[in-house]
């Protein structure tokens, strides 16, 4: 992640970032875009500010732009970035950061350029190693559990401890604590706070005492 975000969103550490937001991330996919705002809002009410919309519906974008525009509080970012349009389109829809599952030379450009934090997913040493080259030192370690899990990002904290990472998939509230407890992980990102049953119904309160429990790992 190359540059800072602005100093209202972030805690009073100079090197702070996106990873040091709140210990979880939660990771959404937005099927109604008449849902976004209210689901933003109880995740933020929760304590979870940075939300990663995710690009894998017709309605990210428009999503991402209510949330922008009507959550003040939410620190909105996209998801599941894979091409430059894709970049230009967050940045124009307001996004506040990017996050993209894996990364080639092409799309880091796009990133760098953007001027917003990013975290480039990775699962293999060489990948961290030929990030640290180019000067990004956060990323998204992906998919976390079958990638290795918290055997390996402890396995890397040795040799590459400069490398920082919000492991994603297939976390949940019972595994997260010990990713958390590992020195290179800032924060994790995961859905468990999201069931399904519980977006379908609407149930913003259920999401928020969900969102509080996520929250409360970073205690």
């Amino acid at each position: 992640m190359t540059s800072p975000l602005p100093p209202a969103e972030l805690p009073s550490s100079p090197r702070a970032s996106v990873l040091d937001l709140a210990p979880v991330v939660p990771v959404v996919v937005v099927e109604d875009a008449a849902d976004a705002v209210p689901l933003a809002r109880a995740l933020v009410a929760g304590g979870l500010p940075a939300i990663e919309v995710t690009l894998r519906t017709p309605v990210a974008l428009d999503a991402i732009r209510a949330v922008a525009a009507e959550v003040p509080d939410a620190v909105v970012g996209a998801g599941t970035v894979i091409t430059p349009t894709q970049v230009a389109d967050c940045v124009a829809a307001g996004a506040r950061f990017l996050v993209s599952p894996g990364w080639t030379e092409e799309l880091l450009a796009a990133m760098q350029g953007s001027g917003l934090p990013f975290l480039p997913g990775v699962s293999t040493t060489s990948e961290v190693v030929a990030l640290l080259e180019r000067g990004v030192r956060e990323m998204k370690f992906f998919p976390a559990r079958a990638a290795g899990g918290t055997d390996y990002l402890r396995s890397l904290a040795g040799p590459l401890p400069q490398a920082r990472f919000c492991p994603t998939g297939g976390i949940a509230l019972a595994s997260a604590p010990a990713y958390l407890a590992l020195p290179n992980v800032g924060c994790v990102g995961g859905s468990w706070m999201l069931p399904g049953d519980a977006v379908a119904a609407r149930d913003w309160g259920r999401i928020e005492e969900l969102a509080r429990e996520a929250a409360a790992l970073g205690r």
